[in-house]
Protein backbone atom coordinates (compact mmCIF):
# COMPACT_ATOMS: atom_id res chain seq x y z
CA UNK A 1 0.00 0.00 0.00
CA UNK A 2 1.20 3.58 -1.05
CA UNK A 3 1.81 5.88 1.84
CA UNK A 4 -0.46 8.06 0.06
CA UNK A 5 -3.45 6.27 1.46
CA UNK A 6 -3.02 6.35 5.12
CA UNK A 7 -6.07 7.10 7.13
CA UNK A 8 -5.35 10.19 8.25
CA UNK A 9 -6.98 12.76 5.47
CA UNK A 10 -4.69 14.86 3.86
CA UNK A 11 -3.81 18.40 5.27
CA UNK A 12 -2.60 20.07 2.08
CA UNK A 13 0.97 20.47 1.04
CA UNK A 14 2.30 19.76 4.61
CA UNK A 15 0.54 16.47 3.95
CA UNK A 16 2.51 15.60 0.88
CA UNK A 17 6.20 16.96 2.34
CA UNK A 18 5.31 14.70 5.30
CA UNK A 19 6.09 11.80 3.06
CA UNK A 20 9.78 11.15 3.13
CA UNK A 21 10.17 9.47 0.01
CA UNK A 22 8.42 12.92 -1.35
CA UNK A 23 10.90 14.98 0.02
CA UNK A 24 13.64 13.09 -2.11
CA UNK A 25 11.63 13.43 -5.25
CA UNK A 26 11.34 17.18 -4.73
CA UNK A 27 14.67 17.88 -3.45
CA UNK A 28 16.19 16.63 -6.67
CA UNK A 29 13.28 17.89 -9.03
CA UNK A 30 14.78 21.32 -7.61
CA UNK A 31 18.73 20.65 -7.97
CA UNK A 32 18.04 19.22 -11.78
CA UNK A 33 15.87 22.03 -12.76
CA UNK A 34 18.21 24.94 -11.51
CA UNK A 35 20.76 22.89 -12.72
CA UNK A 36 19.47 22.72 -16.32
CA UNK A 37 18.15 26.40 -16.27
CA UNK A 38 21.75 27.74 -15.41
CA UNK A 39 22.88 25.45 -18.36
CA UNK A 40 20.95 27.13 -21.01
CA UNK A 41 22.00 30.31 -20.28
CA UNK A 42 25.45 29.14 -20.43
CA UNK A 43 25.58 27.04 -23.29
CA UNK A 44 23.43 29.73 -24.79
CA UNK A 45 26.38 32.08 -24.31
CA UNK A 46 28.82 28.81 -24.67
CA UNK A 47 27.64 28.60 -28.61
CA UNK A 48 27.74 32.40 -29.15
CA UNK A 49 31.31 32.99 -28.16
CA UNK A 50 32.08 29.64 -30.66
CA UNK A 51 30.27 30.29 -33.82
CA UNK A 52 29.50 33.86 -33.66
CA UNK A 53 26.21 33.01 -34.75
CA UNK A 54 22.94 34.63 -33.82
CA UNK A 55 20.81 31.73 -34.84
CA UNK A 56 22.87 28.65 -33.66
CA UNK A 57 22.41 30.65 -30.34
CA UNK A 58 18.67 31.07 -30.51
CA UNK A 59 18.61 27.51 -31.77
CA UNK A 60 20.18 26.30 -28.28
CA UNK A 61 17.07 27.40 -26.90
CA UNK A 62 14.95 25.86 -29.48
CA UNK A 63 16.86 22.36 -29.34
CA UNK A 64 15.27 22.73 -25.59
CA UNK A 65 12.14 21.61 -26.82
CA UNK A 66 11.69 20.28 -30.49
CA UNK A 67 13.60 16.63 -29.04
CA UNK A 68 10.41 16.36 -26.92
CA UNK A 69 7.96 14.93 -29.06
CA UNK A 70 10.60 12.13 -30.55
CA UNK A 71 11.82 11.10 -27.30
CA UNK A 72 8.35 11.12 -25.46
CA UNK A 73 6.75 8.85 -28.60
CA UNK A 74 9.59 6.57 -29.23
CA UNK A 75 10.77 6.12 -26.38
CA UNK A 76 7.78 6.28 -23.83
CA UNK A 77 7.75 2.63 -23.22
CA UNK A 78 10.61 2.94 -21.02
CA UNK A 79 8.70 4.45 -18.90
CA UNK A 80 6.23 1.29 -17.76
CA UNK A 81 8.70 -1.15 -18.77
CA UNK A 82 11.54 -0.64 -16.23
CA UNK A 83 11.37 -0.36 -12.16
CA UNK A 84 10.83 3.64 -12.15
CA UNK A 85 13.81 4.50 -9.53
CA UNK A 86 16.20 2.47 -12.25
CA UNK A 87 14.89 4.74 -14.70
CA UNK A 88 14.74 7.88 -13.02
CA UNK A 89 18.62 7.26 -11.88
CA UNK A 90 19.84 5.79 -15.27
CA UNK A 91 18.18 9.32 -17.24
CA UNK A 92 19.77 11.51 -14.72
CA UNK A 93 23.23 9.55 -15.40
CA UNK A 94 23.21 9.96 -18.94
CA UNK A 95 22.25 13.60 -18.95
CA UNK A 96 25.09 14.50 -16.52
CA UNK A 97 27.67 12.68 -19.12
CA UNK A 98 26.31 14.65 -21.88
CA UNK A 99 26.67 17.85 -19.92
CA UNK A 100 30.00 16.92 -19.02
CA UNK A 101 30.94 16.15 -22.88
CA UNK A 102 30.09 19.85 -23.22
CA UNK A 103 32.81 20.69 -20.96
CA UNK A 104 35.42 19.28 -23.11
CA UNK A 105 37.20 22.16 -25.26
CA UNK A 106 37.47 20.19 -28.25
CA UNK A 107 33.59 19.60 -28.43
CA UNK A 108 32.61 21.69 -31.65
CA UNK A 109 29.22 23.71 -31.84
CA UNK A 110 27.34 20.66 -33.99
CA UNK A 111 28.21 18.55 -30.89
CA UNK A 112 27.54 20.52 -28.60
CA UNK A 113 23.51 21.11 -29.96
CA UNK A 114 23.54 17.38 -30.80
CA UNK A 115 24.60 16.61 -27.02
CA UNK A 116 21.77 19.44 -26.11
CA UNK A 117 19.28 17.14 -28.37
CA UNK A 118 20.41 14.10 -26.10
CA UNK A 119 19.51 15.67 -23.45
CA UNK A 120 15.50 17.16 -24.17
CA UNK A 121 15.29 13.78 -25.42
CA UNK A 122 15.53 12.28 -22.19
CA UNK A 123 13.58 14.77 -20.86
CA UNK A 124 10.58 13.87 -21.16
CA UNK A 125 11.18 9.86 -19.89
CA UNK A 126 12.03 11.25 -16.91
CA UNK A 127 9.25 13.57 -16.08
CA UNK A 128 6.65 10.97 -16.99
CA UNK A 129 8.19 8.01 -15.44
CA UNK A 130 8.27 10.67 -12.14
CA UNK A 131 4.58 11.66 -13.02
CA UNK A 132 3.87 7.76 -12.29
CA UNK A 133 5.96 7.09 -9.76
CA UNK A 134 4.34 9.99 -7.86
CA UNK A 135 1.44 7.95 -7.76
CA UNK A 136 3.18 5.16 -5.99
CA UNK A 137 4.53 6.99 -3.44
CA UNK A 138 1.68 9.52 -2.98
CA UNK A 139 -1.59 7.00 -4.16
CA UNK A 140 -3.60 8.71 -6.62
CA UNK A 141 -5.83 10.59 -4.58
CA UNK A 142 -5.49 14.27 -3.16
CA UNK A 143 -1.76 13.88 -2.31
CA UNK A 144 -0.88 13.30 -5.74
CA UNK A 145 -2.77 16.35 -7.04
CA UNK A 146 -0.81 18.28 -4.60
CA UNK A 147 2.72 16.61 -5.15
CA UNK A 148 1.84 17.69 -8.90
CA UNK A 149 1.11 20.53 -7.86
CA UNK A 150 4.27 21.54 -6.00
CA UNK A 151 6.55 20.15 -8.85
CA UNK A 152 4.91 22.98 -11.26
CA UNK A 153 5.42 25.80 -8.81
CA UNK A 154 9.05 24.69 -8.15
CA UNK A 155 9.35 24.84 -12.10
CA UNK A 156 7.84 27.90 -12.34
CA UNK A 157 10.06 29.41 -9.82
CA UNK A 158 13.11 28.16 -11.01
CA UNK A 159 13.14 29.58 -14.00
CA UNK A 160 13.17 33.00 -12.73
CA UNK A 161 15.44 31.97 -9.65
CA UNK A 162 17.77 29.72 -12.44
CA UNK A 163 17.63 32.47 -14.79
CA UNK A 164 18.90 35.56 -12.44
CA UNK A 165 21.60 32.88 -10.97
CA UNK A 166 22.89 32.02 -14.44
CA UNK A 167 23.45 35.68 -15.02
CA UNK A 168 25.35 36.03 -11.60
CA UNK A 169 27.53 32.66 -12.07
CA UNK A 170 28.38 34.00 -15.77
CA UNK A 171 30.04 37.37 -14.39
CA UNK A 172 32.33 35.38 -12.37
CA UNK A 173 32.80 31.72 -14.04
CA UNK A 174 33.08 30.24 -17.75
CA UNK A 175 30.70 29.38 -19.41
CA UNK A 176 31.81 26.08 -19.41
CA UNK A 177 32.66 26.95 -15.61
CA UNK A 178 28.83 26.99 -15.16
CA UNK A 179 27.83 24.27 -17.04
CA UNK A 180 30.24 21.91 -14.79
CA UNK A 181 26.74 23.19 -11.78
CA UNK A 182 24.96 21.18 -13.66
CA UNK A 183 26.64 18.25 -14.02
CA UNK A 184 26.77 18.19 -10.25
CA UNK A 185 23.36 19.23 -10.28
CA UNK A 186 22.52 15.33 -11.83
CA UNK A 187 24.91 13.57 -10.03
CA UNK A 188 22.60 15.15 -6.69
CA UNK A 189 19.72 14.34 -8.00
CA UNK A 190 20.62 10.66 -9.11
CA UNK A 191 22.04 10.21 -5.75
CA UNK A 192 18.70 11.16 -4.18
CA UNK A 193 16.72 9.15 -6.12
CA UNK A 194 18.90 6.12 -5.51
CA UNK A 195 19.04 6.29 -1.68
CA UNK A 196 15.71 8.32 -0.83
CA UNK A 197 13.00 6.45 -2.75
CA UNK A 198 12.06 2.25 -2.69
CA UNK A 199 12.99 0.16 -5.38
CA UNK A 200 9.24 -0.78 -7.08
CA UNK A 201 8.36 -3.36 -9.75
CA UNK A 202 7.87 -2.12 -13.18
CA UNK A 203 3.97 -1.77 -13.80
CA UNK A 204 4.00 -3.61 -16.64
CA UNK A 205 5.83 -6.50 -18.15
CA UNK A 206 8.39 -6.15 -20.88
CA UNK A 207 6.60 -8.80 -22.76
CA UNK A 208 7.97 -9.75 -26.23
CA UNK A 209 7.77 -6.83 -28.22
CA UNK A 210 10.82 -4.56 -28.99
CA UNK A 211 10.49 -0.66 -27.00
CA UNK A 212 9.54 0.96 -29.92
CA UNK A 213 6.09 -1.43 -30.86
CA UNK A 214 5.95 -0.63 -26.91
CA UNK A 215 6.26 2.65 -27.05
CA UNK A 216 4.42 3.29 -30.02
CA UNK A 217 1.41 0.58 -29.02
CA UNK A 218 1.03 2.93 -25.88
CA UNK A 219 0.89 6.06 -27.38
CA UNK A 220 -2.25 4.32 -29.73
CA UNK A 221 -3.16 3.26 -26.56
CA UNK A 222 -3.76 6.49 -25.06
CA UNK A 223 -4.92 8.83 -28.09
CA UNK A 224 -7.35 6.24 -29.26
CA UNK A 225 -9.56 6.31 -25.77
CA UNK A 226 -11.96 9.49 -26.27
CA UNK A 227 -11.79 10.00 -22.57
CA UNK A 228 -8.14 10.47 -22.09
CA UNK A 229 -7.47 12.09 -25.50
CA UNK A 230 -9.73 15.24 -24.51
CA UNK A 231 -8.17 15.52 -21.25
CA UNK A 232 -4.63 15.62 -23.37
CA UNK A 233 -6.17 18.38 -25.12
CA UNK A 234 -7.38 20.11 -22.33
CA UNK A 235 -3.68 20.79 -20.93
CA UNK A 236 -2.18 21.04 -24.47
CA UNK A 237 -4.13 23.67 -26.51
CA UNK A 238 -4.63 27.05 -24.07
CA UNK A 239 -0.76 26.27 -23.24
CA UNK A 240 -0.45 26.57 -26.94
CA UNK A 241 -1.86 29.86 -26.92
CA UNK A 242 -1.15 31.70 -23.62
CA UNK A 243 2.70 31.53 -24.62
CA UNK A 244 2.62 34.45 -27.12
CA UNK A 245 2.69 36.64 -25.28
CA UNK A 246 5.88 35.49 -23.69
CA UNK A 247 7.45 34.58 -26.82
CA UNK A 248 6.45 38.05 -28.17
CA UNK A 249 7.33 39.71 -25.05
CA UNK A 250 10.14 41.96 -26.64
CA UNK A 251 8.57 43.31 -29.45
CA UNK A 252 6.02 44.86 -27.96
CA UNK A 253 8.46 46.33 -25.05
CA UNK A 254 10.42 47.88 -28.65
CA UNK A 255 6.40 48.49 -29.91
CA UNK A 256 5.20 50.58 -26.50
CA UNK A 257 8.84 52.00 -26.44
CA UNK A 258 9.36 50.59 -23.03
CA UNK A 259 12.77 50.13 -21.59
CA UNK A 260 15.02 46.66 -20.76
CA UNK A 261 13.41 46.42 -17.30
CA UNK A 262 9.93 46.19 -18.95
CA UNK A 263 10.96 43.00 -21.05
CA UNK A 264 11.92 41.60 -17.34
CA UNK A 265 8.90 41.98 -15.72
CA UNK A 266 7.03 40.84 -18.76
CA UNK A 267 8.68 37.67 -18.67
CA UNK A 268 7.87 36.96 -15.20
CA UNK A 269 4.20 38.22 -14.74
CA UNK A 270 2.75 35.14 -16.05
CA UNK A 271 4.81 33.23 -14.08
CA UNK A 272 3.89 34.65 -10.83
CA UNK A 273 0.20 34.29 -11.35
CA UNK A 274 0.78 30.96 -12.15
CA UNK A 275 2.26 30.24 -8.67
CA UNK A 276 0.01 32.37 -6.66
CA UNK A 277 -2.98 30.32 -8.00
CA UNK A 278 -1.29 26.86 -7.86
CA UNK A 279 -0.72 27.80 -3.97
CA UNK A 280 -4.13 29.28 -3.61
CA UNK A 281 -5.73 26.55 -4.71
CA UNK A 282 -3.85 23.77 -3.67
CA UNK A 283 -3.94 24.98 0.10
CA UNK A 284 -7.57 26.66 0.11
CA UNK A 285 -9.55 24.57 -1.86
CA UNK A 286 -11.35 21.27 -1.12
CA UNK A 287 -11.03 18.68 -3.77
CA UNK A 288 -14.43 18.81 -4.92
CA UNK A 289 -14.15 22.83 -5.72
CA UNK A 290 -11.28 22.05 -7.77
CA UNK A 291 -12.76 19.58 -9.97
CA UNK A 292 -15.78 21.86 -10.05
CA UNK A 293 -13.51 25.24 -11.42
CA UNK A 294 -11.84 22.86 -14.35
CA UNK A 295 -13.69 23.72 -16.85
CA UNK A 296 -15.09 27.08 -16.35
CA UNK A 297 -11.65 28.62 -15.73
CA UNK A 298 -10.07 26.52 -18.77
CA UNK A 299 -12.79 28.04 -20.58
CA UNK A 300 -11.98 31.32 -19.84
CA UNK A 301 -8.21 31.38 -18.88
CA UNK A 302 -6.98 33.12 -21.57
CA UNK A 303 -9.43 36.01 -22.12
CA UNK A 304 -7.19 38.49 -20.09
CA UNK A 305 -4.88 38.39 -23.14
CA UNK A 306 -8.06 40.14 -25.50
CA UNK A 307 -6.84 43.40 -23.42
CA UNK A 308 -3.60 43.85 -25.81
CA UNK A 309 -5.95 44.81 -29.28
CA UNK A 310 -5.66 47.97 -27.09
CA UNK A 311 -2.03 48.03 -26.96
CA UNK A 312 -2.19 48.37 -22.98
CA UNK A 313 0.26 50.10 -21.53
CA UNK A 314 2.88 48.75 -19.19
CA UNK A 315 0.63 48.45 -16.30
CA UNK A 316 -2.21 47.02 -17.60
CA UNK A 317 -0.02 44.29 -19.76
CA UNK A 318 1.11 43.25 -16.51
CA UNK A 319 -2.21 42.74 -14.80
CA UNK A 320 -3.02 41.08 -17.80
CA UNK A 321 -0.69 38.19 -18.23
CA UNK A 322 -0.77 37.81 -14.18
CA UNK A 323 -4.77 37.04 -15.02
CA UNK A 324 -3.56 34.91 -17.68
CA UNK A 325 -1.37 32.81 -15.59
CA UNK A 326 -3.47 32.19 -12.66
CA UNK A 327 -5.72 30.71 -15.37
CA UNK A 328 -3.44 27.85 -15.06
CA UNK A 329 -5.35 26.95 -11.67
CA UNK A 330 -7.32 24.56 -13.54
CA UNK A 331 -4.93 22.49 -14.18
CA UNK A 332 -4.61 20.56 -10.25
CA UNK A 333 -8.14 19.05 -10.92
CA UNK A 334 -7.40 18.07 -13.74
CA UNK A 335 -4.51 16.29 -13.17
CA UNK A 336 -6.72 13.91 -10.82
CA UNK A 337 -9.12 13.57 -13.86
CA UNK A 338 -6.34 12.30 -15.78
CA UNK A 339 -4.92 10.08 -13.33
CA UNK A 340 -8.08 8.72 -12.98
CA UNK A 341 -8.82 8.18 -16.70
CA UNK A 342 -5.64 6.17 -16.84
CA UNK A 343 -4.88 2.69 -15.99
CA UNK A 344 -2.12 1.98 -13.65
CA UNK A 345 -0.16 0.08 -15.89
CA UNK A 346 -0.21 2.70 -19.25
CA UNK A 347 0.70 5.80 -16.68
CA UNK A 348 4.04 6.10 -17.27
CA UNK A 349 3.65 5.98 -21.12
CA UNK A 350 0.12 8.29 -20.60
CA UNK A 351 2.43 10.70 -18.97
CA UNK A 352 5.36 10.75 -20.51
CA UNK A 353 3.38 11.74 -23.77
CA UNK A 354 1.40 14.27 -22.22
CA UNK A 355 5.14 15.50 -20.82
CA UNK A 356 6.04 15.54 -24.73
CA UNK A 357 3.19 17.01 -26.47
CA UNK A 358 3.00 19.93 -24.00
CA UNK A 359 6.66 20.86 -24.53
CA UNK A 360 6.29 20.51 -28.29
CA UNK A 361 2.94 22.39 -28.74
CA UNK A 362 4.41 25.38 -26.82
CA UNK A 363 7.33 25.67 -28.90
CA UNK A 364 4.74 25.22 -31.86
CA UNK A 365 2.75 28.37 -30.00
CA UNK A 366 5.67 30.36 -30.01
CA UNK A 367 7.19 29.81 -33.44
CA UNK A 368 3.39 30.59 -34.97
CA UNK A 369 3.13 33.90 -32.67
CA UNK A 370 6.64 34.49 -34.37
CA UNK A 371 5.40 33.71 -37.66
CA UNK A 372 2.00 35.99 -37.29
CA UNK A 373 4.12 38.63 -36.45
CA UNK A 374 5.61 39.22 -39.33
CA UNK A 375 2.68 40.26 -41.03
CA UNK A 376 0.79 41.74 -38.39
CA UNK A 377 1.44 44.27 -34.78
CA UNK A 378 2.54 42.59 -31.76
CA UNK A 379 -0.51 43.55 -30.36
CA UNK A 380 -2.96 42.03 -32.64
CA UNK A 381 -0.87 39.31 -32.57
CA UNK A 382 -1.42 38.29 -28.81
CA UNK A 383 -5.17 39.88 -28.83
CA UNK A 384 -5.78 37.09 -31.22
CA UNK A 385 -4.18 34.46 -29.76
CA UNK A 386 -6.66 34.86 -26.53
CA UNK A 387 -9.28 35.16 -28.89
CA UNK A 388 -8.73 32.03 -31.17
CA UNK A 389 -7.42 30.51 -27.76
CA UNK A 390 -10.56 31.06 -25.95
CA UNK A 391 -12.62 29.24 -29.19
CA UNK A 392 -10.57 26.40 -29.42
CA UNK A 393 -10.66 25.76 -25.62
CA UNK A 394 -14.61 26.15 -25.00
CA UNK A 395 -14.54 23.57 -27.83
CA UNK A 396 -12.22 20.66 -25.69
CA UNK A 397 -13.90 21.77 -22.74
CA UNK A 398 -17.40 20.96 -24.28
CA UNK A 399 -15.78 17.47 -25.64
CA UNK A 400 -14.47 16.66 -22.04
CA UNK A 401 -17.98 17.48 -20.65
CA UNK A 402 -19.21 15.08 -23.33
CA UNK A 403 -16.62 12.53 -22.15
CA UNK A 404 -17.73 12.57 -18.28
CA UNK A 405 -18.20 9.20 -17.21
CA UNK A 406 -21.96 9.04 -17.05
CA UNK A 407 -22.30 11.17 -19.99
CA UNK A 408 -20.90 8.65 -22.57
CA UNK A 409 -23.02 5.87 -24.22
CA UNK A 410 -22.65 2.29 -24.03
CA UNK A 411 -21.49 1.71 -26.69
CA UNK A 412 -18.46 4.29 -25.88
CA UNK A 413 -17.59 3.06 -22.83
CA UNK A 414 -17.65 -1.00 -24.49
CA UNK A 415 -15.23 0.07 -26.92
CA UNK A 416 -13.08 2.06 -23.68
CA UNK A 417 -13.61 -1.56 -21.66
CA UNK A 418 -12.14 -3.40 -25.16
CA UNK A 419 -9.45 -1.41 -25.98
CA UNK A 420 -8.12 -1.86 -22.12
CA UNK A 421 -8.73 -5.62 -22.59
CA UNK A 422 -6.30 -5.48 -25.69
CA UNK A 423 -3.71 -3.50 -23.91
CA UNK A 424 -3.15 -6.25 -21.28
Amino acid sequence: MSQGSATTPPAGYRAVFAVTEFRAVFAAHLLSLLGVVVSELALTVLVYDLSGSPLLSALTFALGMLPYVIGGTLFAGVADRYPARRVLVVCDLVCAACVAVMLVPATPVAGLLALRCLVAAVAPVFTGTRMAALTDILGDGDLYVLGRSLLRIVSQSAMLIGFGAGGVLLTVLSPRGAITVTVVTFLCSAALLRLGTRDRPARAGSGSATLLRESLSGARLVLGDRRIRALLLLFWLPAMFVVAPEALAAPYVAEIGAGPAALGLLLCAMAVGHVGAELFVGSALRPRTRSRIVLPVAAVGLLPLVVYVARPGLPLALAALVLAGMGAAYVIGLDQWFVDAVEPELRGRAMTLLTAGLMTIQGAGMALAGLAAEFFPVHHVVAGSGIIGTVVALLVVAEVRRTTPGQMSDTERRDGADRHMTSR
